[in-house]
């Protein structure tokens, strides 16, 4: 791969990135050294669900957005994969299709692996086969919370937890403030949580009023981790 062409930002973001970040040096220039990098635009289909699975990708610069289409035709996300996160290994592993749309969340730079190189590397890297594994462990974990607290907790703790999740992903810190970087509507905040727009609305403009959070059109500021924290806790 030619870094050249990644800014020193996206650079940054993959070289840091928590589970890149572990792996050995080698190991780190032989998916390098296999990578081409892609720019798309906002709303940019990257794979759609039932389709073969041909890449294992990474965000290097803004986010992807994972969601499905529900029987009722109804649009649900599931999350957002931030930069520095890779992505996609689960349908190259088992050869099924892809289990979700993936699209761009506004521009977005991505690192690619085909499919044959992958494969390459997992024959050659031992080693990326264990850190496979704990990353998907790690999926599991994340998710198995998910579902607890879907069925345990009331939306408001949700929807702060979720907050506070966005804020460490694409926080900005602006003095004591943290805005966060990533543009959503009520409505993508609502289909994270299984909830409609109007209950999402309800608790946000609850949070403003004790001082959690600031509502700004496309954006959320958060003032108070600690009010935040205390809500979820609930």
């Amino acid at each position: 791969m030619n870094t050249s062409v990644l800014t020193l930002d996206e650079r940054s973001n993959i070289e840091s990135g928590p589970w890149f970040a572990k792996l050995s040096p080698a190991l780190r220039e032989a998916i390098l050294a296999r990578s081409t990098v892609r720019r798309v635009a906002d709303g940019a289909m990257l794979g759609a669900r039932g389709t073969p699975a041909q890449d294992w990708i990474a965000v290097a610069k803004g986010a992807v957005r994972v969601s499905s289409v529900s029987l009722s035709g109804k649009q649900v996300t599931l999350t957002y994969v931030e930069p520095g996160t890779w992505f996609g290994d689960i349908a190259l592993f088992d050869g099924l299709p892809r289990t979700h749309d993936a699209s761009a969340h506004g521009e977005t730079t991505l690192l690619i692996v085909r499919k044959g190189d992958f494969k390459e590397l997992l024959a050659q890297h031992v080693e990326l086969y264990d850190a496979l594994l704990r990353l998907n462990c790690r999926r599991l974990r994340v998710m198995f919370d998910t579902i607890e607290d879907l069925n345990t907790r009331p939306l408001a703790a949700r929807l702060a937890k979720q907050v506070m999740l966005l804020a460490r992903r694409y926080g900005v810190p602006e003095g004591e403030e943290i805005r966060i970087g990533l543009q959503l509507a009520q409505e993508d905040l609502a289909q994270l949580l299984g909830a409609s727009r109007q209950r999402v609305n309800q608790e946000l403009k609850g949070f403003e009023r004790e001082g959690a959070v600031r509502i700004e059109p496309t954006r959320l500021v958060v003032l108070s981790k600690d009010k935040l924290l205390a809500i979820a806790e609930r």
